[in-house]
């Protein structure tokens, strides 16, 4: 009988990296792969992303619905409360032998407190990592505690999850799954993707995404403010920028963006473009600016410079490729101009991407079978104390 793991999504960024791991396990002999879908995904104002991984061939097993129409502290927490009830009956109702889940995301901690107390072995995409700007950060941890397996993007990452009192024979530096979509993606050509996104991409363009810093106190307007007032100073450029993720506060950037692109003929603005389509225009643009991941973990292998705005990011570890600025109009400028002028010198060129060289997804898969079909599981974890 097949081990059956669930694979939870909640967000564009967060399915695009983990397509390639359930593909993997769709192909599986000895694995089957439940995918819930949950928070934005099921949303029209974020896209209805849920309905690109039905166009990828991948069935849904559950939809869970948890997100409210705000994005204050106390919606935020009356959310992570329904997928917290939901998850429970979710669990209840299927057993899987295993959850997979990704990242930091408040829906993530919610879903993780339901598996554990229906003693379903969390595995975990990737602990050790600080941002030290975002409530990611504590997220991250607090679900690094109730993982059994762990996989990190880096040899560091992977130090830091056993310095927690995890088992070295528990954690696995696998790499990023973001390389590896980047590295193995089937491309669209620079024309395609210009006719399908409706802007002229042999002009030089810029790809623009930018979150919420979740720890700061009413940031997100001024900061997204002195973003677009910079954009203001490359009047020869197009922009492509995505909507902020249904953070707290992301609202109020994505009112900001929409009033800017419908004014400004060199900007177009997505909910979402989908993983191809995105690592497409991040193949051919100038730069990426903002705070994305995906502009620390994707664009170095691409050579593409990024803007990285704020601190949403601090403490990830950066390629050399990667400039931090402040959220402020004179120093974000001064950063895409001095990006500018190393790409024309060619020093982004020998670009070394800290995240991996893109065999990421058969190590993970590798993993759980060993876990699960070998080995076993044994959820009285012994805290690993460092010599």
């Amino acid at each position: 009988m097949k081990k059956k793991i669930c694979i939870v999504t909640a967000a564009r960024a967060e399915y695009g990296l983990l397509r390639p791991v359930i593909n993997k396990i769709m192909r599986d002999g000895q694995l089957e792969a439940m995918v819930a879908v949950t928070g934005a995904h099921l949303s029209p104002e974020f896209g209805l992303t849920a309905r690109e991984i039905e166009k990828d061939g991948i069935a849904i097993d559950k939809k869970i619905e948890i997100l409210l129409s705000a994005d204050t502290a106390p919606a935020i927490s009356k959310s992570m409360g329904l997928a917290l009830i939901g998850f429970s009956d979710y669990f209840e109702d299927k057993k899987p032998d295993a959850v997979l889940l990704l990242g930091d995301r408040y829906e993530t901690l919610a879903v993780a407190v339901a598996a554990m107390n229906a003693r379903v072995p969390i595995f975990h995409l990737y602990g050790g990592e600080t941002t030290q700007g975002a409530v990611d950060e504590a997220i991250r941890h607090a679900v690094t505690k109730m993982a059994y397996l762990h996989f990190t993007s880096t040899e560091c990452y992977r130090r830091r999850v056993i310095q927690m009192g995890e088992s070295p024979e528990r954690v696995f530096c696998v790499g990023a799954l973001g390389v590896e979509n980047a590295l193995h993606t089937d491309y669209l050509t620079k024309a395609m993707l210009s006719e399908e996104l409706g802007i002229d991409l042999e002009r030089p363009y810029a790809l623009v995404t930018f979150h919420p810093v979740t720890l700061e106190e009413k940031s997100a307007k001024q900061q997204a403010e002195a973003i677009l007032e910079a954009l203001e100073e490359f009047p020869e450029w197009n922009f492509i920028m995505t909507k902020a993720n249904a953070d707290r506060d992301g609202r109020i950037i994505n009112r900001l963006f929409e009033a800017y692109a419908s004014t400004h003929r060199n900007v177009k603005l997505f909910s979402s473009i989908g993983t191809k389509r995105y690592l497409s225009a991040m193949r051919y643009c100038r730069m990426v600016i903002g705070n994305s991941s995906s502009g620390l973990i994707e664009a170095p292998s691409f050579k593409a410079p990024t803007i990285n705005i704020g601190d949403r990011q601090l403490g990830r570890i950066k390629a050399e490729s990667v400039t931090d600025c402040l959220p402020e109009k004179s120093d974000i400028v001064s950063a895409m101009l001095k990006a500018d002028a190393a790409i024309e010198k060619g020093l982004f060129k020998e670009t070394v991407n800290p995240y991996g060289d893109g065999n990421t997804s058969d190590q993970i898969v590798q993993r759980m079978k060993e876990a699960l079909c070998v080995s076993g599981i044994n959820l009285k974890k012994v805290f690993f104390d460092i010599a």
